[in-house]
């Protein structure tokens, strides 16, 4: 960089942006904003075939963070597999609890969505809200650990559900 600032992600790194999930940084440029050359990090996002300009300063405010380890990726999927805790049965409530987790975006919270969501709808079918926010967490689940494993999302997918019917 010009003015000597070191980011913490580099160029065509993979990184998670909570609830949109797995982006790739295309581009680290800087740009004029009220008077101040800012710096900024491209992220094409690929499951919503968007690109987002990020301020580097705003990444952790926003919860950008790199991929998982493989052994992360790992421990997620055994978590699945795991009883879900109990969860209110007022889906208002449910619902508020499980954006709250996607927000913070960690990938155990996201498997937690996952997992409790599912176990729920086995109970009982999801109201549309729920149903897109479960699918909208298995997509970031998916996504994130078929990266972070090196796999196709597809395999990836049938293990989650594999785990999920234990």
């Amino acid at each position: 960089m010009e003015n000597g600032q070191t980011t913490m992600f580099q160029l065509d790194q993979r990184v998670v942006y909570p609830s949109q999930g797995v982006g790739r940084i295309m581009e680290i440029r800087e740009k004029m904003f009220n008077n101040q050359k800012t710096l900024y990090y491209i992220i094409y996002l690929e499951f919503s075939d968007m690109t987002v300009m990020v301020p580097v300063d705003k990444v952790d405010a926003l919860g950008i963070r790199p991929l998982v380890s493989r052994e992360e990726a790992a421990k997620a999927l055994d978590y699945i597999s795991e009883a879900a805790s109990t969860i209110p049965s007022d889906w208002k409530l449910r619902y508020q609890m499980n954006l709250d987790l996607l927000k913070k975006g960690s990938i155990m919270d996201i498997a937690a969505v996952v997992r409790s969501l599912y176990t729920r709808s086995k109970v009982k079918e999801l109201p549309i809200l729920e149903r897109k926010l479960y699918e909208s967490a298995l997509n970031l689940l998916q996504d994130e650990i078929a990266y972070a494993l090196e796999r196709p999302k597809e395999e990836i997918a049938k293990i989650i559900k594999a785990n999920l019917d234990k």
